[in-house]
């Protein structure tokens, strides 16, 4: 498959890497910024991004940008007809308007909160370790994340996926709080903590806590491999799913959309 990367800082890298290696053939690198990118473009310049994807004669494309800049471009890349995977985090509030946009161009993305195939299998484990825990009254559950000084939002989407999948296995739980508490917690809040350190590729920790005992299950990333691995599998099933009919166009789609086909 031939592949444009939008965004070509430290997860572009990878990502072209383990494009190559699975045989796929990487046609531009495209970036505001990056000097080694294949093509240098202004930021913020959609016409731009849409020439360079489209001079590249790519058939698929991954987008690994900034939380200030993925809106624009899903929507400047979606006109285009092209499977587009987003890898880029902290735009959950902007799912509704864009999947309203591709229905309306046609177009097909899909995104998820992290890419890793650990990852989302750890999704599964909570949920199903938070079934079976939420029929103790004495254990409460909490999440805790911690990534690299260089992300820009926090919590992270894993975090924030992760606090769902309790949330559905914990009735109890109506209410995800991303802040400092400065009074005591209301029981039916769900408290997710973010810290920001180093060069920390991505751990995240569900901790159910009792009287007794605590019970910790942690998912610790050990490089970004396994994201750029993820996201390179997604587009390329992707693309599958639309050439065989199994997804339609015009829709935004999931990790579950994808992968569970």
């Amino acid at each position: 498959m031939k592949i444009a990367l939008v965004g070509y800082g430290k997860m572009g890298h990878m990502i072209e890497q383990c494009a190559l290696r699975a045989g796929h053939e990487v046609v531009a690198t495209i970036d505001c910024f990056a000097k080694d990118a294949t093509c240098l473009i202004p930021q913020n310049d959609a016409q731009a991004l849409c020439r360079a994807v489209k001079s590249s004669g790519a058939e698929g494309i991954i987008e690994f940008t900034h939380p200030s800049s993925v809106i624009e471009n899903v929507k400047a890349l979606l006109p285009l007809g092209l499977p587009l995977v987003v890898g880029t985090t902290g735009w959950n509030d902007k799912h509704a308007e864009i999947a309203e946009f591709a229905k309306q161009v046609g177009g097909t993305v899909m995104t998820a909160g992290n890419f890793s195939i650990g990852v989302n299998m750890f999704y599964k484990i909570v949920e199903e370790a938070a079934k079976i825990m939420s029929e103790y009254k004495d254990y409460d559950v909490a999440i805790w994340e911690a990534h690299h000084n260089q992300k820009a939002d926090s919590p992270s989407g894993t975090a924030l996926e992760i606090a769902r999948r309790v949330m559905n296995g914990y009735p109890s739980k109506t209410q995800i709080v991303t802040d400092a508490f400065h009074e005591r917690p209301q029981d039916n809040q769900l408290h997710v903590s973010s810290t920001r350190c180093g060069n920390i590729p991505g751990t995240h920790k569900v901790f159910f806590d009792g009287t007794a005992d605590t019970i910790e299950i942690t998912h610790t990333a050990r490089s970004r491999e396994g994201f750029a691995v993820g996201a390179v599998e997604c587009l390329s099933k992707l693309d599958n799913c639309l050439k065989t009919g199994k997804l339609q166009k015009g829709n935004l789609y999931d990790w579950n959309d994808v992968m569970e086909k």
